[in-house]
């Protein structure tokens, strides 16, 4: 991806997105566009003008950190906000390649005692997804969680790919766009983090042509992290699930991410997971499995 041009469209979006008022600044009344001048960035950050125009520019090579704290501090940017300018700065020095995570082979496979990891928890969905939202590996559990995802072939279980590709996905996610703003900005964040992975390239390449909801989310620049909360899920089996997740990087697999879904316990969401589960083994005596 282009670094100044992603750096030049980030900083552009973030200053859009405050406003005078929140900068503790006077409003004025003669703003032509949304948010603060650069201007006013620049004397929020204590560089001069040209120096900041020269940033939102795109020519973060050699920015020093005080400089970027700085920045980040004017522009008032969250953790996850922060992290992403700090990545764009490394790319642009070309330090990223330091941290860049190792290469993997498309047909990555769990190790067994990974497996056998996800195997144990049999309460409830648990996955390992990479940056690009690819389901790597499994419980059974997750596996009929994600049944509509695995049961389109195009979807190539890749969770941003049904999200936007799937008319599937709007019964599944409830609250669609809340989810479809969550997964663009996964993807953003790791767009930032690992700037040169051609499958990301790919997969963004494709969800901007193919769907008009992707490329608006993609062009705000909004990045998150993704590790704690709460969700709503229609099954198409058991129904309505209200479920919270933990997300958990992996030291021995940098850029994977392992996720565990569970339900409040005594609420109707856990004997639905339940009754998930039980479907699971009975159909796996069947050979018309669902998805299959």
């Amino acid at each position: 991806m282009d670094n100044q041009a992603e750096v030049r469209e980030f900083l552009t979006s973030r200053r859009a997105k405050i406003t005078p008022e929140q900068a503790g600044l006077p409003s004025g009344n003669r703003r032509r566009v949304p948010g603060l001048r650069r201007s006013e960035v620049a004397a929020l950050a204590e560089v001069s003008v040209e120096y900041y125009a020269k940033l939102e520019r795109g020519n973060l090579a050699g920015v020093s950190p005080s400089v970027l704290e700085a920045l980040a501090r004017a522009l008032q940017l969250d953790d996850a906000e922060r992290a992403h300018l700090l990545n764009l700065a490394h790319t642009a020095d070309g330090s990223d390649a330091l941290n860049r995570p190792r290469r993997r082979s498309p047909h990555w496979k769990a190790h067994r005692s990974l497996q056998w990891v996800l195997d144990a928890v049999t309460a409830g969905p648990a996955f390992v997804r990479n940056g690009r939202m690819d389901l790597l590996a499994t419980n059974e559990l997750a596996r009929a969680f994600y049944d509509d995802v695995y049961a389109a072939a195009g979807n190539h279980a890749n969770l941003a790919r049904f999200q936007f590709l799937d008319p599937a996905s709007r019964r599944f996610y409830p609250d669609w766009e809340q989810t479809a703003d969550v997964a663009v900005a996964i993807l953003r964040t790791e767009a930032g983090r690992n700037p040169h992975d051609k499958g990301l390239h790919d997969l963004v390449g494709e969800l901007s042509t193919r769907s008009d909801d992707f490329r608006t989310r993609w062009g705000a620049h909004n990045v998150r992290h993704h590790g704690t909360g709460t969700k709503r899920f229609h099954h198409h089996t058991v129904g309505d699930l209200t479920l919270a997740y933990e997300g958990m990087e992996m030291a021995a697999a940098p850029g994977l991410t392992l996720t565990i879904y569970t339900a409040e316990p005594g609420s109707a969401s856990e004997e639905g997971l339940r009754l998930l589960a039980s479907w699971t083994t009975t159909s796996q005596t069947h050979p018309a499995y669902p998805g299959e």
